[in-house]
């Protein structure tokens, strides 16, 4: 008898695998890392092939870590970074481009062009979203125009499209010989070209931005068997689709209207469960479907999405030297009691919500002779903290709910000043979970209710820990200063690039 669950969390920077008991807990983990392409100015890549190769090597590696066999597992589950783009050729697998990754801001001139006619806001009545350069859709359209006979090997369906997801799935269950091509309702959220009501291919978008049917994927939920895994690990079920912010709604068990999560990754995205009717935003939000189990009811989400958190941080280790490993962030924020008046506004690809700017350009703000890397290095971190803010006052605006408690996880959440700082920029008590690898997690999941593994979402619930919880201990007098500074440095950046 299979007693565990195994989860691909294909991440913007690494790719693990994660093996979860029937508790919820981490039984072993194999993780890589993959390259950063930057061809050109707001230009990111990956290359999908390096992004297979790893899945299959981190696979290797946390079995091989416990002994475990794949006969061991349930089933696997499946998360991804979304909008990510991609297309390849049916007959020999290779891809026809490099993937476009979700920052990536090529197809700026795009979006400008279709809001000529109607605004930024024409589609979001059907799709939840406003036109961005961050969605697959026109990433797709780009690949199609720009990468030669693209776009008549798509219309013959010789040419599939996908997210990192459905690249997974297609060659876990066979690639070439008879790999399934198919996606779940959250990543298809995602790609502006799925309308959010009936959760099928919006024809009518289709011929807008000129995408051939015959190339996409099918839409299914995000939790059934889609098939089963070939090679070294034939006979295992794919089972669960999710794509990563959804899944770590799911993994932090926010079953219920009206409850958040935030993850702190290489961006940050705060989802809150909405029920069962996509509710629409005037406020910069994104409406999109946060889960679907099997037959059961579609659930949505309203999405504040943060380009650069974690990034930020890599940002300051990589490009500036300032320090050696992205732990060392702490110490050295620490080092200070303030940021000595320092503010950053990270908008290296342009502000998400709640503006969306795509003409917003990061800045640092407020230097004076007294600021050092210190000040820089807490600023850094409370960049994160003041994005969030705005996104959980744009959601309490929409939706009338006020937050009582944020749910968080990701990579940064183990920073206690920048969790500290949270909870006191938003004057709402701050919750780590015992397991932080909620986005795995909620993968394996959705994977491991497709195959009875677990009975039903009560018994996920119950999973659900707290490690720690943070309350707010700032003065009402100065939230209200730094939100004034940070509200400043925010107008400074927009609009930089003409």
């Amino acid at each position: 008898m299979a007693h565990y669950v195994g989860a691909i969390d294909q991440g913007t920077t690494s790719t693990r695998f994660i093996v979860f008991d029937r508790a919820g807990a981490i039984v072993s983990v194999g993780q890589k890392e993959h390259e950063q392409i930057y061809p050109g100015p707001g230009h990111v890549e990956h290359d999908p092939l390096e992004i297979w190769r790893n899945t299959q090597d981190v696979i290797r590696e946390a079995l091989a870590k416990n002994g475990l066999k794949p006969q061991d597992l349930a089933a696997i589950g499946i998360t991804n970074q979304r909008e990510t783009t991609l297309i390849w050729d049916k007959r020999t697998g290779k891809p026809l481009h490099n993937a476009l990754v979700w920052q990536d801001t090529r197809v700026d001139a795009i979006v400008e062009e279709f809001a000529q006619d109607g605004g930024y806001d024409r589609l979001r009545a059907k799709t939840g979203l406003p036109l961005a350069s961050y969605f697959s859709g026109l990433k797709l359209r780009w690949l199609l125009d720009n990468v030669p006979g693209a776009r008549a090997k798509a219309e013959a369906g010789d040419v599939l499209f996908g997210n990192i997801d459905t690249w997974l799935v297609w060659n876990l269950t066979g690639g070439v010989n008879g790999g399934c091509h198919i996606t779940d309702v959250t990543n298809a959220s995602r790609t502006q070209l799925m309308n959010l009501a009936s959760l099928e291919w919006d024809e009518e978008i289709l011929r807008l931005f000129d995408i051939p049917q015959a190339c996409l994927p099918q839409i299914r939920s995000s939790s059934e068997v889609y098939g089963e895994a070939t090679d070294s690990m034939a006979g295992v079920p794919i089972a669960g689709i999710l794509g990563d912010q959804q899944a770590a709604l799911v993994g932090q068990a926010c079953f219920q209207q009206g409850e958040a999560k935030n993850t702190y990754g290489t961006g940050c995205f705060m989802l809150m469960n909405t029920g069962e009717t996509p509710y629409p935003s005037k406020y910069g939000l994104l409406t999109t479907v946060g889960y679907r189990f099997g037959q059961g009811k579609t659930v949505y989400a309203l999405e504040g999405s943060i380009a650069i958190a974690g990034a930020l941080v890599q940002w300051l280790r990589d490009n500036l030297g300032m320090i050696e490993k992205s732990p060392d962030i702490e110490t050295l924020a620490r080092s200070v009691d303030d940021n000595g008046g320092v503010t950053i506004v990270p908008a290296f690809s342009g502000l998400y919500a709640p503006h969306w700017n795509s003409h917003a350009r990061g800045l640092i703000g407020g230097l004076t002779r007294y600021a050092t890397k210190a000040h820089i290095a807490r600023a850094a971190l409370e960049a994160t903290a003041f994005q969030t803010r705005e996104v959980l006052e744009a959601m309490a605006k929409d939706t009338g709910i006020a937050v009582r408690e944020l749910r968080t996880d990701g990579g940064m959440v183990v920073n206690e000043l920048l969790m500290q700082f949270q909870a006191d920029i938003l004057d709402v008590p701050v919750v780590r979970p015992k397991v932080i690898e909620t986005t795995a997690l909620g993968a394996a999941y959705a994977a491991g209710l497709a195959t009875g593994f677990w009975s039903g979402t009560d018994e996920l619930v119950r999973n659900w820990a707290i490690d720690k919880r943070w309350k707010p201990a700032m003065d009402a007098s100065r939230r209200e200063r730094l939100n004034v500074v940070w509200n400043r440095a925010v107008s400074r950046s927009l609009d930089w690039v003409e």
